[in-house]
């Protein structure tokens, strides 16, 4: 899409990602010098961010995202920033999607191996607790089995289906969650990620810059990106039936 290939979608989602403050950048002093590229104007000290470029990065990831739901590839959502983690815990539950929303777990993505096993253990006491054979212990015992089970699930919930690592990685804030940047880098695992202007965008595969302090943003960029990966899963579903 060029400059002079606008259409009334693009005017449309350019107005709509404005209404919501997406191209509220930061301060002038706060601004990365590699997100200058991203950034309309200057004004009284606040970067605007060019919703134009970001919708047409809003698309390119998209695009990706379809693709990799299509091929049955593994995505991750890294999501633990205050006011992020609810809507997309609730979407991700509902489209099956793994996901991080409570803290990221050091060495997830480059010690994976030994990191699953605590999510092993967890899928084994679920099956032990629903399976009734808690009920031989006594009731200090059982209580104690369920605060640990309580602890693992609030880590580990959300990745209880995750016996690989993931394909893609999917993060809010690259600057939170610079840890899961960091690995995901050095798996050479691509990284879809809302970046802000205080942030390299470069650092990762796809970036799509707005606000990400504004949740109400955080939400419908997220859903709009993890939907084309919900999308492409479709796709494979009805391909099979019509074959």
């Amino acid at each position: 899409m060029t400059a002079n290939e606008i259409t009334k979608d693009d005017v449309r989602q350019v107005e709509e990602l404005f209404a919501l403050g997406a191209h509220m950048g930061h301060k002038k002093n706060r601004l990365h010098p590699r997100a200058r590229g991203y950034v309309y104007k200057i004004i009284n000290g606040v970067s605007i961010i060019d919703l134009t470029l970001t919708i047409k990065d809003l698309e390119r990831a998209k695009q990706f995202l379809r693709a990799q739901g299509k091929e049955g590839k593994k995505l991750l959502v890294v999501a633990t920033k205050k006011g992020a983690t609810q809507p997309i815990t609730a979407f991700c539950k509902e489209n099956s999607i793994s996901y991080i929303t409570s803290k990221w777990l050091s060495g997830f993505l480059t010690n994976f191996t030994t990191l699953i096993k605590n999510v092993k253990k967890m899928n084994e006491l679920k099956i032990e607790k629903e399976k009734g054979e808690w009920d031989k212990f006594v009731k200090h015992e059982r209580i104690a089995l369920d605060k640990e089970l309580y602890k693992m699930n609030k880590l580990y919930g959300g990745i209880a289906d995750m016996m690989k690592k993931p394909d893609v990685v999917f993060v809010v804030d690259i600057r939170k969650e610079k840890n899961t940047v960091k690995e995901a880098r050095e798996e050479g695992i691509p990284i879809v990620a809302l970046v802000d202007t205080n942030c390299d965008p470069r650092e990762v595969s796809y970036p799509v810059v707005v606000n990400d302090d504004k949740s109400g943003v955080v939400e419908y960029v997220s859903k709009v990106l993890l939907q084309a990966y919900v999308d492409g899963r479709k796709e494979v579903k009805i391909e099979a039936k019509a074959a």
